[in-house]
């Protein structure tokens, strides 16, 4: 197995002291050290650390068995209970460490120092439901309620089940996947499990293991133990309590996790699991983890003290001190690691980081591989990667072997092996002597994605280019032949094998096939309802007429666009200097891991604001996203370069939410921060007015009466506004007066169709934050007519795990009998009204009662609309969503899902609604998942109709080619115009290549099954506009459907050779067993001595007409033909 040797095993009592391994070390020699009779407990210092052994360690050695207890992700005391999938993987890995059924444990230390239900507890709430037994549905609906099972119309998260007849889904706690059982009268005729998301059933299973939903028991018998514990243990009158009477009447608040002991006479510790003494591991600096983590919950008690509503037990009752747990570990074998002791077999690498630039970028790696005599095994991360570096190490001379894994490398005698897996960081073995090298060395400058998940870059243009939405009867614009209707792809032989191309239909029931490679001339027209658009007919002068207009009207805007935008970039904006100590103190403020967007976002303000023009950059990102860290940065960046800063918000409410975020990441740097909205008296609003005329204010947060003419500011450097759309067209106007010298930066969530548009066209700059934080879940949408029951089920699922609730009435005057109607509804809830037209202290004191969740459903008008941030709150109702625009939908749908549990939106609507509304409401329940601003944004165009886009001269045009061409078009327009050329009106979209190599280049249906898919990878591999997007697509097939087969790879090269071609103005290429041929556009970008050069040649070149150059050579193979045609491409380029 070729790990080094396991380690004698300390006696029980004894510990034995190491060096503490390189990381990637450390999970080789644990895998090593497992497997024996005792099982290894691994206290590791940080939940990341965990994480990690646990993938690595099953690199090394995939039959151990190994389970990690995660954390439960809040806070000491925390007012919120855990997400549902965390709860199940920790009762799992409590039970298989029961059942002796695991061969390591890991577990962060702070973790282990949480005290646990008795092992008796999940003993007597598990059970089994197997094929052929008989079922008393009655009492398995009575056992799982008590078990603390949520019955449900359907099951999507563990802990879930709901009973149909004869059919029982369940989605128990510790599974991956939910199961449906089916019965026959009361015999289990069959379980298979199924899919949450389709709801269809996959395979079948003998058996289902059900463990108990929740950590404590939620039957009567534990809330009489609760009753009980808490009137012996806690101080004063326990009907003061919420806690105490939510839990008297079955319901359970959230944070009730930090309870635990009262359900019980005693509790239990991680160690009592376990049913044959662990061998510890304290890996890294656990201890001092296990102090710090015990100051922390010290500090939240004391903080968390003094609330008669929510008392709390001393942190002794929820956690075991440091020492309690060294205690606990002591009378077992241990092996503690630190910076002295015996050393294991492991050294770290020397520095073999790429070096791009180099002549031979892999220089270092050659020259180690060189010098070592050990073997040598290099990771890549992904499949796709894999196959790029060997290409790349191929390139540089270094010749690699790959290989399937761990176990094959080892076996193996190859002294270079290439493979793939999951380890973050390499070391060297010395005996037996084993070099592990990973991406993290050779690329040294590339972050790393904590959970090692590749992330797709979501490009903004290719989410629009999309044609994942067409369906079938679709129109879609053809550039050379007009609108037409997309009906489907079709797999033909055209006499070279199989092809698959786009079936369209015109008018008079003409056909026109496409074949797949050119659908980058194929978009999806937006611009009018889908059924009153009129199709063309093919070879009619009509379309080329329409074409040629909308180009010109294209040309026109883009001129005066430029101009705009020319005469802006020509003024001198401030080149921001900035000290790279003091911003990498202030972004160390910041609590979470930014996403890989969020910190591109804020490395292009940054680069935007140093460079000396001015700024305009719009940044876009879903509700919740992190857009308020960009600003918080760009902020930093300005007040840090003696600027002044503006932040406009839409609300009096967002301007105190982002008042108060400002003032808490600023607290500690000399910084004063004012804020101008309605909550301030006269006499504050004065001063601020003042501090910004004299320069003692560096920034200032308020609505539009930050642009009110009285406002003067000593300096501004920096305008930040959020949520543009909501301002109106006059303040607009003052914005832009602002905007002539100052950086401006806009936040928004879903981009109006204008920004968007021309935000598209490069002529504003453009940042996407498309990654949700981690741990986030998109929120659940439905659609559905407002009726009492739905209303009610819905509230009482969110009050139930604790939650609160918006209910959105936008009629203020009839919000008083609205009220009424719910508190007869619901007499559970406690309920709060907040509107616009409330005296001003009454809101905010409202609004604050609400945070400090005094009311738990809060009657609200669209005050709520923007950016207010109240993680608790996780169900929001809409009364009446047909009266609503997409861009508000979705913004009052952003103020739920904030934290790690699900979220819920019910858009309730009356039984009449016209036809855009339910366009709307579609449109907004098929975008649930995280990110779906900018989806939105199209299908706000295309129900408005794209008249607005550029101001309202150019509806008809638009209407004419559709939304997606003549952007495309005006896009064209704007580069030739940069380039000082004018542009092409016969050809707007510039050279359309056409590629043949005599050989099936396509998807087939066996390696890409789902037509939709396939459509979407033509359309992006059409639409790719460099050779590294064509890898990195490549590499994507690789990883999502398997090594590709020679029709897919001829699909890749004839992409490869369409890009080539394009650059030099060929407008055919074809390459056949015996012909080359190349046909060029009027006037090409190619050197004419060139091609007399390659005539004289004596190679078979000639001119086949003033066109065309063709070349007599045998080619057999496809490889061959590529080959040729690259080698003539070269000689002309």
């Amino acid at each position: 197995m070729s790990l080094p040797a396991s380690l004698p095993w300390p006696i029980a009592g004894q510990k034995t002291r190491l060096v503490t391994p390189p990381a990637g070390a450390d999970a080789a020699w644990l895998a090593a050290q497992a497997g024996g009779d005792t099982p290894l407990l691994v206290l590791a210092a940080s939940a990341q650390a965990a994480q990690r052994l646990k993938t690595e360690i099953a690199f090394f050695r995939p039959a151990l068995r190994v389970a990690l207890l995660p954390d439960w992700e809040t806070l000491p005391y925390d007012h919120f209970s855990p997400h549902a999938d965390l709860v199940s993987e920790r009762l799992l890995t409590l039970w298989q460490i029961r059942q002796n059924a695991c061969d390591v444990v890991i577990a962060p230390v702070a973790t282990a120092q949480g005290k646990l239900p008795p092992p008796s507890f999940l003993a007597a709430r598990t059970f089994f439901l197997k094929t052929g037994q008989s079922l008393d549905v009655d009492a398995l609906r009575a056992d799982l309620v008590t078990g603390g099972y949520q019955h449900v119309t359907q099951v999507m998260v563990p802990g879930e089940f709901s009973i149909r007849g004869g059919l029982v889904d369940l989605y128990p706690m510790g599974s991956t996947l939910p199961f449906r059982v089916d019965l026959f009268d009361d015999e289990i005729e069959s379980i298979r499990t199924f899919d949450p998301d389709s709801q269809r059933t996959q395979d079948t299973v003998p058996e289902v293991r059900m463990l108990p939903a929740r950590e404590y028991p939620a039957d009567e018998a534990g809330v009489t133990a609760f009753r009980q514990h808490w009137r012996e243990r806690m101080e004063g009158d326990p009907s003061r309590s919420r806690i105490y009477r939510d839990v008297s009447a079955s319901s359970w608040p959230a944070g009730i996790e930090y309870y635990l002991p009262l359900f019980f006479d005693e509790t239990a510790t991680l160690i009592d699991y376990f049913r044959t003494a662990p061998t510890v591991v304290l890996l890294g600096d656990a201890i001092g983890a296990a102090e710090e983590f015990w100051r922390e919950v010290e500090s939240r008690y004391r903080m968390g003290l003094g609330d008669p509503e929510r008392p709390l037990l001393p942190p002794t009752a929820l956690f075991l001190r440091a020492d309690e747990l060294m205690g606990l570990v002591k009378p077992l074998p241990r092996f503690e690691t630190g910076d002295t002791g015996e050393a294991l077999p492991f050294a770290a690498l020397p520095d073999l980081a790429v070096e791009r630039r180099a002549d031979a970028p892999l220089q270092k790696l050659a020259d180690y591989l060189a010098a070592t005599d050990a073997r040598v095994l290099l990771l890549a991360e992904s499949l796709g990667r894999r196959e790029t570096m060997q290409a790349f190490l191929a390139d540089n001379g270094i010749r690699t072997q790959t290989v399937d894994n761990w176990a094959a490398f080892v076996s193996g005698d190859m002294k270079v092996a290439l493979s793939v897996g999951p380890l973050w960081s390499g070391y060297a073995q010395l005996d037996p002597a084993l070099v592990v090298i990973t991406e993290s060395e050779l690329y040294r400058h590339v972050a790393r994605a904590g959970t090692r998940r590749r992330k797709r870059v979501a490009s903004s243009d290719s989410m629009l280019r999309d044609l994942a939405e067409v369906k079938v009867g679709d129109p879609v614009v053809h550039e050379a032949h007009g609108i037409g209707r997309y009906m489907g792809l079709v797999t033909l032989d055209l006499g070279l094998g199989e092809t698959e191309l786009m079936q369209l239909e015109y008018a008079d029931g003409a056909v026109l096939y496409v074949p797949v490679e050119q659908l980058a001339m194929i978009s999806r027209y937006a611009g009018a309802a889908a059924d009153e658009v009129h199709l063309h007919r093919l070879g009619n002068p009509a379309w080329e007429k329409a074409r040629k207009k909308a180009a010109e009207k294209a040309r026109d805007t883009a001129a005066e666009l430029l101009n705009l935008y020319a005469q802006r970039a020509l003024r001198e904006g401030h080149a921001f200097t900035m000290s790279h100590h003091d911003y990498e103190a202030f972004a160390e403020g910041f609590g979470f891991e930014e996403t890989a967007d969020q910190a591109s976002a804020i490395e292009a303000v940054i680069a935007d604001m140093t460079s000396g023009k001015p700024m305009d950059r719009l940044v876009c990102g879903d509700v919740g996203f992190g857009k308020t860290e960009v600003a918080l940065r760009a902020a930093f960046v300005a007040v840090m370069g003696g600027k002044q800063v503006a932040v406009l918000v839409p609300t009096t409410l967002l301007a105190e939410q982002h008042a108060q975020s400002f003032a808490d990441r600023f607290a500690d740097w000399p910084v004063k921060i004012a804020s101008l909205s309605r909550f301030n008296t006269s006499k504050a609003t004065t001063a601020a007015l003042k501090g910004l005329a004299d320069g003692s204010v560096d920034i200032v947060i308020g609505t539009h009466k930050l642009v009110q003419p009285d406002v003067h500011f000593k300096n501004l450097g920096l305008v930040i506004i959020d949520e543009e759309h909501r301002f109106g067209v006059r303040q607009k106007e003052q914005l832009k007066r602002l905007r002539a010298n100052v950086d401006v930066l806009t936040l928004t969530a879903t981009p109006i169709p204008r920004t968007l548009s021309m935000a598209l066209e490069g002529l504003r700059d453009f940042s996407v934050i498309a990654t949700a934080p981690s741990r986030r879940l998109s929120v659940k949408t439905f659609v559905s007519p407002l009726r009492d029951g739905v209303i009610r089920e819905a509230v009482l699922r969110e009050l139930k795990r604790g939650g609160q609730v918006f209910f959105l009435h936008n009629e203020v005057d009839t919000i008083p009998n609205m009220r009424d109607k719910l508190a007869e509804l619901l007499p559970e809830a406690r309920i709060g009204v907040a509107h616009g037209q409330m005296p001003e202290r009454e809101l905010e004191q409202v609004m604050r009662d609400f945070m400090q969740q005094r009311y738990n459903l809060l009657l609200c008008s669209t005050i709520i609309e923007t950016g207010i941030d109240i993680p608790n709150a996780n169900t929001i109702l809409i009364n009446r969503a047909d009266r609503f625009g997409l861009a508000q939908l979705h913004q009052l749908r952003g103020r739920v899902g904030r934290s790690h549990h699900q979220a819920y939106a019910y858009l309730l609507t009356p039984d009449g609604m016209t036809r855009d509304a339910q366009k709307r409401l579609e449109a907004i329940q098929l975008s649930e998942e995280l990110g779906a601003g900018f989806y939105l944004a199209m299908h706000d165009l295309e129900i408005r109709g794209a008249g607005e886009v550029l101001g309202e001269g150019q509806s008809g045009e638009m209407q004419e080619v559709g939304f997606g061409l003549y952007t495309e078009m005006l896009k064209q327009a704007v580069r030739a115009l940069k380039k000082g050329r004018e542009p092409d009106l016969d050809q707007p979209l510039g050279v359309t290549t056409e590629v043949n190599l005599y050989s099936p280049a396509l998807l087939p249906e066996a390696y890409c099954p789902d037509v939709h898919e396939r459509l979407v990878l033509y359309k992006r591999l059409a639409t790719c506009e460099s050779s590294d997007e064509i890898d990195a697509m490549h590499e994507e097939l690789i990883d999502r459907f398997g090594l590709p087969p020679q029709a897919v790879k001829t699909l890749i090269e004839s992409h490869q050779l369409r890009l080539m071609a394009k650059a030099l103005g060929v407008a055919k290429l074809e390459a056949s067993d015996s012909v080359v041929q190349l046909s060029f556009v009027k006037k090409p970008d190619v050197d004419p001595i060139k091609i007399i050069a390659l005539m004289q040649s004596g190679k078979g070149y000639k001119m086949a007409g003033p066109d065309k150059l063709r070349c007599e050579v045998k080619l057999a193979d496809v490889a061959a033909r590529v080959a040729k045609v690259r080698e003539i491409m070269k000689a002309l380029a």
